[in-house]
């Protein structure tokens, strides 16, 4: 090639990395995990709410993400991830985008999930301190445990339930991810006394759960943690396995509150990013409302409560707007304070 000719290849590919658009600024980014329908005027899913009432009226189509991400124009991205853990990889190709830069980006899971009778009642509302991984365990038939077990999922490499062996080697770096504790208490100051939305449906419905106190409060804001797994089970046994679990892996600090199937996967996507350099995992928060209880009212049938429809379903949905949306505008009204640094 003569020496002009060079000259015009990289004058010509010099201009066309300047005409590249700069990455969009992302402050904040909603995270659901689905919607039924249309994202508008239709029957409502946990995206719904956010797109009609944060006004989020801008498309963008992302490779890799199964469902359209809506902003508002300004630095709101709001996102449906899907189901399960598989969300974690749609997560994945939004961050990888080179059409966005999310290094001071926060980001909120806001999403359905079964509660705990013991700590709270349906259509309320938990921060999480922990997203505890529930899926990586080895698991014997119920019918076929020994006498003395409670259940039969254990830590792989124990040879028991409830017990955490020293580490294989080969296991994932961490089931556990703690959350940035400061961050957290603030939305959870913030929204604690949010008024959550009641019907004489719930009322009834939670009534049945006598010797639940707290299954019986009308719903309310707390702090407790999240287990995810791919699997949705129910039931008391598999009740107090998520407790021992979430505790176990915890180290005893945390508290199974709320049950859900995508929250490991998108706490994973979003370590590894942050290793990554692409997210700063200080900014993350897991919202979890609750439409159903993890386990039936005493007396009730077990497969009846499970696939019974969500007495607390729309008064979720609405929870995760009427919660989170208070810490999203609380986060793009003090913009300068909390793109600085995360609190």
């Amino acid at each position: 090639m003569r020496p002009a000719s060079a000259f015009f290849v990289l004058f010509a590919a010099l201009a066309a990395r300047a005409a590249d658009p700069a990455p969009i600024p992302v402050k904040m980014v909603v995270v659901t995990t689905f919607e039924e329908g249309a994202d508008t005027g239709d029957k409502p899913g946990e995206f719904q709410y956010w797109v009609e009432r944060e006004r989020l009226d801008q498309t963008i189509t992302v490779p890799g993400m199964d469902h359209v991400v809506r902003t508002n124009g300004r630095g709101l991205l709001g996102v449906v991830s899907g189901t399960t853990s598989r969300a974690g990889l749609q997560i994945m190709a939004l961050v990888l985008d080179p059409r966005f830069d999310f290094s001071h980006a926060y980001w909120m899971l806001a999403g359905i999930a079964g509660v705990d009778p013991a700590d709270a009642s349906i259509g309320s509302a938990a921060w999480a301190r922990y997203v505890v991984d529930g899926d990586i365990a080895c698991e014997i038939d119920s019918r076929e445990v020994p006498a003395d077990w409670p259940y039969g999922v254990l830590v792989i490499g124990s040879n028991r339930p409830n017990v955490k062996p020293p580490p294989q080697g080969w296991e994932p770096d961490t089931m556990c991810f703690e959350l940035n504790r400061a961050l957290v208490a603030r939305a959870y100051a913030l929204t604690k006394d949010v008024v959550l939305l009641d019907t004489p449906e719930m009322k009834a419905y939670r009534a049945t759960y006598k010797g639940f106190p707290n299954a019986q409060r009308p719903p309310f804001v707390l702090l407790g943690e999240v287990m995810g797994s791919n699997r949705y089970w129910h039931g008391a046994t598999l009740t107090k396995w998520a407790n021992d679990w979430v505790a176990l892996l915890t180290g005893g600090q945390g508290n199974f509150v709320m049950t859900a199937m995508e929250d490991q996967g998108v706490a994973t996507a979003l370590s590894r990013l942050a290793k990554m350099g692409r997210v700063d995992f200080q900014r993350v928060l897991f919202l979890r409302t609750a439409s159903n209880y993890c386990m039936p009212a005493p007396g009730q049938n077990v497969v009846q409560s499970l696939t019974a429809e969500y007495a607390g379903g729309l008064p979720a949905f609405e929870a995760e707007w009427r919660v989170g949306s208070v810490v999203v505008h609380d986060i793009l009204d003090h913009w300068d304070t909390y793109a600085a640094k995360a609190p």
